[in-house]
């Protein structure tokens, strides 16, 4: 049970530091886009789950190597194959001085299932949360849950004594612009403590004196940026006004590389960019079709699929910093077979005949929702794929707007979109989790919730059920490939590819890269 769920995913950067400079460091770095909220479970979206556990720490957390080891749990044990008990660490404070306790836990995991949070789906198997005493607390699953460790690493604790003084007992709803408290406040028992926020320009953090744990890295205070034009921010690292770079321009990858004094740290990540459609409205809220739901008709899908050419966006787009795919998870995690990983095949004429044959021999229009601050090259690559639908006569309107306006707009609660780009990466580093989130049925509890196109097939949902539990590997992944299968045959998505992660630093700058793409501020050292 204690196995991890991607082992050595360690990727092109600094291992851990046996001892730490005596001087202290401020550590400079800079992103296209900001992170939408400080609170925790405001969105499960890596950049901001990566940014926040500076401050919120989980019970189990993720070392260099993507292990999972101890955090604010010490230990735990399976007393039955549906309940683990959790002994928590003791003398922990948060920053404030009040003692970390299994009260906090039990908060924690209660807020994060009020409307508002985004993070529901972390305790979908969790039926019972108990307290045993100050120090151990002990969850019920629903069923045997093989991957509940892996499932808990991303979830950090807040402070029940907090959020009550502060009026935050419960999360912001960001899809309606709601802002309380722990929006732009911070106060966890992590490594780093918040100085300042200025949302949309720079957040300061400073080291946590009273940090339970030995630092790894030597950084005293971080300053992030907020630089929104690519050739800005990397001018900015050319002329050491910042340290480090999150999100590097394709087109400047090999410039940087060239240049003296600073570095690309690059690797393999485990998200998948992929274009969902909504096919459960019978009539599309984005389109120029009346009375129907084209994406309902599988023969639409599937042409649409067949006119998408992922070598050329890999090559035009991506610059060749992509693999295409045609699955929904990548090599990396568990459950991708390379034999699976097949497509539907480019075929112009197809897609034209698909069309007509479904009834729109002229194409249609739809509205294409894309952000323009959250992957590689987002925005260029729904350029690319509007061009590619016109070959068959569809006509995208794009929208391409900042992370924050369309994540409100196209997840839920309002799954306000008939066409998006978006992203995915299994946070458990198991296929399940893009199986249970992505494509099983939306059940308005915890499975489907990033379903966004509202996919229904009873099959997937029951092969979702079952692989859930299953502890035989060869099961499980005949199950996985199963659903791999019946993604691809109907075209339930349109997978494009997974990206490289590309970072770029400065050469006295050492940061441990892994293949989620966690940024973690405890691993970086400026020489």
């Amino acid at each position: 049970m204690r196995r991890t769920a991607f082992a050595a995913a360690l990727l092109g950067s600094a291992a851990l530091f046996a001892s730490l400079p005596v001087q202290a460091q401020t550590f400079r770095w800079a992103n296209d886009g900001d992170v939408n909220s400080l609170d925790p479970y405001a969105r499960n979206e890596t950049f901001l789950l990566a940014f926040n556990a500076s401050f919120y720490e989980p019970l189990v957390r993720r070392n260099a190597k993507m292990e999972v080891e101890p955090a604010l749990a010490v230990s735990w044990e399976q007393t039955s194959p549906t309940v683990w008990r959790f002994k928590l660490r003791p003398g922990v404070k948060f920053q404030d001085g009040t003692p970390f306790s299994a009260d906090d836990v039990i908060f924690s995991i209660e807020r994060s299932r009020l409307p508002g949070s985004n993070l529901q789906s972390i305790w979908g198997s969790v039926k019972a949360i108990r307290k045993i005493d100050d120090l151990t607390v002990e969850f019920e699953t629903t069923v045997p849950n093989p991957i509940l460790l892996q499932e808990i690493t991303g979830f950090g604790i807040m402070s029940k004594a907090w959020a009550e003084k502060n009026n935050a007992q419960k999360p912001a709803d960001l899809t309606s612009k709601e802002e309380n408290f722990a929006t732009r406040n911070a106060m966890g028992t992590g490594p780093f403590r918040l100085v300042s926020r200025e949302p949309d320009r720079k957040t300061v953090v400073e080291r946590n004196a009273g940090w339970w744990d030995t630092p790894a890295g030597n950084v005293q205070r971080a300053e992030l940026n907020i630089i929104a034009n690519d050739a800005t921010r990397v001018a900015a690292l050319l002329s050491g006004e910042v340290d480090f770079v999150y999100t590097v321009p394709p087109q400047d990858v090999a410039r940087i590389g060239s240049t003296p004094s600073v570095r690309i740290i690059q690797g393999p990540e485990l998200r998948t960019i992929y274009l969902g459609m909504d096919q459960l409205r019978p009539e599309l809220i984005k389109s120029d079709v009346k009375g129907k739901n084209p994406f309902q008709d599988e023969r639409v899908r599937r042409a649409f699929y067949q006119a998408i050419d992922v070598n050329g966006i890999q090559r035009t787009v991506m610059r060749g910093q992509s693999k295409p795919t045609g699955l929904m998870w990548g090599p990396g995690v568990n459950g991708f077979v390379a034999a699976d990983d097949t497509r539907l095949p480019l075929d112009l004429d197809a897609a034209k005949r698909l069309l007509a044959e479904a009834g729109y021999p002229n194409g249609f229009g739809v509205t294409l929702d894309c952000p323009n601050d959250r992957y590689v090259s987002d925005e260029a690559i729904c350029t690319a794929v509007t061009s590619m639908l016109a070959r068959i006569g569809v006509k995208v309107n794009l929208v391409a707007q900042t992370r924050a306006r369309f994540f409100a707009e196209v997840n839920g609660p309002r799954y306000n979109t008939s066409f998006y780009l978006l992203g995915w990466t299994p946070s458990t580093g198991d296929a399940h989790n893009a199986i249970a989130q992505l494509i099983a049925s939306r059940d308005g509890k915890a499975r489907g919730v990033f379903n966004n196109g509202g996919v229904a097939d009873a099959r997937i949902d029951t092969l979702s059920d079952a692989i859930a539990v299953e502890t035989d590997p060869a099961k499980r992944q005949a199950m996985m490939s199963e659903v791999g299968r019946i993604v691809r045959d109907k075209a339930y998505y349109i997978p494009l590819h997974q990206q490289q992660i590309v970072w770029a630093a400065r050469s006295n700058i050492e940061v441990v890269q892994t293949a989620d793409n966690f940024i973690q501020l405890r691993f970086v050292n400026v020489k």
